[in-house]
């Protein structure tokens, strides 16, 4: 799928050639090291219960269990692509738990974990991976948008949505989603043009995971790209990616400050790619196995887990418990997925307005009477 390209430049992969990316950034708002240790920030607080604590760590395990049996069900042929986000999990779930009832999220194809906090359903995602549908789940009832292949386009989407909520006179925010190569698009740059001109409660939140495919970041922008905001005339901030309790504090913070008129925040979630772009993609030709492996220290499940057990905030029944929910959320999306049926060819037909048109339902009858045709062939 072509479609699924974050950067319309490709460079060509080059062994040994991968540009390093060490995680050690300035600027970066970070509330949890990688050790599990409990920092503050002088300007983003977060007050967390023991049970929000637990509550995010038991995201982040399913939504990583649903990724691993997503992956392994697209190499057994039962899904025609799968976008993993391995090692994004603390990014898109510290965002996805910002938003409020009422506020809307627009994804690009990799937001899985947002679309978990947002009570969609996995089946509904999975159907969409395996061509059943466009996306099961209703975009206004959760508060999630529908999935955008086209790079970048959902960021103008988010920004019309941000200036009709904006003359509603609701105090609802949008959170658009994009990844680092899409920063390139240029219509991620129009979004952000026609946000900060009309101060629309739109937060735009980059998963900076270091690869447009196989261009790294340095291919991709001269600054880190939170300073590509200032050229817009609103604040950007990067924050720790792999910090569940860094990306939910500056997520909340940015949403309230677009609720209260303030207008637009970028945010550049710093994170990585620990697995292939698609499933149709091998990350070997173009980045050193080192890279990963120093990654995998930041992995940002085993940070929250770190800290919730010396903290005595869980123990050995409460982890056991969560593997074991992993276990039969796993089990059902299998066999969800494999049970799937089939959609009839002519519901294609059924969905593309709300009110069926005069030459659609002609298309249709013509699409019907073709296929009646080749009854009784074999």
């Amino acid at each position: 799928m072509t479609a699924l390209r974050e950067t319309t430049e490709v460079a060509d992969p080059v062994p040994g050639a991968a540009a390093p990316h060490l995680p050690q950034q300035p600027d970066l708002v970070q509330l949890l090291t990688p050790e599990g240790e409990r920092v503050e920030h002088p300007d983003y607080a977060l007050d967390v219960t023991d049970d929000e604590l637990r509550g995010l760590y038991r995201d982040l395990v399913l939504v990583r269990r649903w990724d691993v049996e997503a992956t392994a069900l697209q190499r057994q042929g039962e899904l025609g692509l799968w976008a993993s986000l391995l090692g994004q999990e603390a990014a898109q779930v510290g965002a996805g738990r910002a938003l409020r009832d009422g506020d809307m999220a627009f994804p690009t194809y990799r937001e899985h974990g947002v679309a978990w906090t947002r009570g969609v359903d996995p089946l509904h995602v999975m159907s969409l991976f395996r061509g059943v549908d466009n996306g099961g789940w209703d975009p206004a009832a959760r508060g999630f948008n529908l999935y955008t292949i086209v790079i970048g386009a959902q960021c103008l989407h988010a920004t019309g949505y941000a200036m009709g909520v904006q003359r509603d006179g609701t105090e609802d925010a949008v959170l658009a989603f994009l990844g680092d190569g899409a920063t390139s698009q240029g219509e991620v740059n129009e979004a952000m043009v026609f946000a900060a001109s009309f101060s629309a409660p739109v937060v735009f939140f980059c998963q900076n995971n270091q690869y447009a495919i196989s261009v790294p970041l340095e291919r991709q922008s001269r600054v880190p790209l939170y300073q590509r905001a200032a050229g817009f005339g609103f604040p950007g901030v990067r924050v720790d990616g792999n910090d569940v309790l860094a990306v939910l504090a500056v997520t909340r913070q940015a949403l309230q400050a677009a609720r209260e008129g303030q207008g637009p925040t970028f945010i550049e979630a710093f994170t990585y790619r620990m697995g292939a772009h698609t499933t149709s993609d091998d990350p070997t030709r173009y980045r050193l196995a080192s890279e990963l492996e120093e990654w995998k220290l930041r992995d940002p499940i085993a940070r929250l887990k770190a800290h919730i057990s010396r903290g005595g905030i869980a123990d050995a029944a409460f982890f056991e418990s969560v593997e074991a929910d992993a276990d039969e959320l796993a089990a059902r999306i299998r066999s969800g997925t494999v049970d799937m049926p089939d959609p009839a060819p002519s519901s294609m037909f059924e969905h593309v307005y709300a009110e069926k048109t005069a030459p659609l339902a002609a298309q249709q009858a013509g699409f019907e009477a073709y296929r009646a045709s080749f009854e009784g062939e074999k």
